[in-house]
């Protein structure tokens, strides 16, 4: 044990190391008042924000063309990657919860090309073009009616282009075409 009571064992080759648990401080014991529901509060703080969930959702749609734009203009770097990376996959996150949950299956087809593709510089830039206009466009069009019809299409044929190239660039790697073609454990939004 040292001074902050944190364990190390030592092993011939490794040491293990278990800190301190001190998230016990932030368990409260003490019953909650009555009439206090957190997941109630919560709710109530998510709805007071929701009108800011349209521009919060405008705002990343922009910093995904932004980062499509940098791909254009610098091509496929590690840094221009990532941030198209890391926009599309904020968006399949946060779509949802934003209210735009027909975006989230466009999203997860722009994360899933840049993750599977064994060499980013040869996505083809109309492929990335299609993902951003897409998310974009299913944003912009999500008052209609029938956007959310639409917007299950568009990602349906998305993911099924996007399906094909990455089992033809990865036809020497079944491991990853294995992945490419198993289900999602999370719900597909098709």
């Amino acid at each position: 044990m040292t001074k902050d009571d944190t364990l190390i064992q030592t092993f011939a080759d490794h040491e293990v190391i278990t800190p301190v648990n001190t998230l016990h401080k932030a368990i409260s014991t003490e019953p909650a008042p009555d009439g206090d529901d957190p997941v109630a509060r919560a709710e109530e703080a998510l709805g007071k924000l929701s009108s800011e969930f349209g521009a919060w959702m405008n705002a990343e749609c922009e910093r995904l063309a932004e980062a499509r734009a940098a791909v254009k203009r610098l091509g496929f770097t590690r840094r221009t990657t990532d941030a198209l990376f890391n926009a599309a996959h904020d968006i399949k996150g946060e779509a949802d919860t934003f209210g735009f949950p027909a975006i989230t299956g466009a999203a997860r087809s722009l994360c899933r090309l840049i993750e599977y593709s064994p060499e980013t510089t040869r996505i083809p830039l109309a492929l990335v073009d299609q993902h951003v206009d897409a998310i974009r466009a299913i944003y912009r069009e999500y008052a209609r009616s029938d956007a959310i019809d639409l917007a299950e299409k568009l990602t349906r044929r998305l993911r099924d282009v996007t399906d094909a190239f990455l089992l033809d660039i990865n036809k020497d790697r079944p491991e990853i075409v294995a992945l490419v073609m198993s289900p999602p454990l999370a719900p597909d939004n098709r």
